[in-house]
C-alpha cells in the first residue's frame, strides 16, 4: 500500500497493493502502522459507514463541525465515484482549495479526508457502494455542509446537470462563504 500526498495540505490517498493470482485478488485496504507511519497521524477509526447509489447521485458537500468534526477514510467497494474535498480550515495553506479524485472498485484507491473538510461525491457508474471509516461518531447537531455548486469553488462534478440525483436537505446547503465566515 502507497500513501500519497494530495495537492491538499493534510489530505492523503492510498493505493493500494493487490495480489492476484488463478483464484482472484487480496488488497489490504487498511494498516493502521503504516499509515501512521507515512503520514504522522494516529487516527482511530470508530465508525465505519456504507451506502449505495444510482448513477448520478451526488452527495455532500458534507461535514461534521466543532467537537464532533470527523476524518473519514473512504473508498468504492463496488463501482466508480468522482470524489470531491474542499478544505475548510481558515488557517491552512491550502484553505478554499479543491481536490477530485474517481475512486473505483477496480483502481482500489482511497482518500482521506481530514477535519475541516467539507466531502461528497457522485456516482458515475449505473450504481456504486461507497464505504467510509470516521474517527468520530455521527453526530446530527454537528452536521453541515456546502452546497455543491457553490460559485466560488466552482466544482467540476464531470456530469450534466440534467443527471445529477440530490436529496431536498443537500440542495438546501448554505454557500462556502457563509460557512467559512
Amino acid at each position: 500500500m502507497e500513501v500519497v500526498q494530495s495537492p491538499l495540505k493534510d489530505c492523503f490517498y492510498i493505493k493500494p497493493s493487490v495480489f492476484e493470482d488463478k483464484r482472484g485478488l487480496f488488497s489490504e485496504t487498511y494498516n493502521h502502522k503504516l499509515f501512521e507511519k507515512t503520514t504522522g497521524l494516529n487516527i482511530n477509526f470508530v465508525q465505519d459507514n456504507q451506502s449505495v447509489s444510482k448513477y448520478g447521485v451526488l452527495r455532500g458537500l458534507h461535514f461534521q463541525k466543532g467537537l464532533m468534526a470527523q476524518a473519514k477514510l473512504v473508498r468504492v467497494a463496488f463501482g466508480s465515484v468522482l470524489d470531491i474535498v474542499v478544505d475548510l480550515r481558515k488557517n491552512s495553506e491550502t484553505f478554499g482549495k479543491s481536490f477530485s479524485l474517481e475512486l473505483t472498485a477496480q483502481n482500489g484507491i482511497q482518500l482521506f479526508v481530514p477535519k475541516g473538510f467539507a466531502h461528497g461525491f457522485v456516482t458515475l457508474s449505473e450504481t456504486s457502494i461507497f464505504c467510509y471509516k470516521c474517527d468520530n461518531f455521527y453526530d446530527r447537531a454537528s452536521e453541515s455542509g456546502v452546497i455543491y455548486n457553490d460559485a466560488t469553488l466552482n466544482l467540476n462534478w464531470h456530469l450534466p446537470q440534467k443527471d445529477l440525483i440530490i436529496s431536498e436537505k443537500d440542495l438546501e446547503l448554505p454557500t462556502f462563504k457563509e460557512v467559512t465566515q
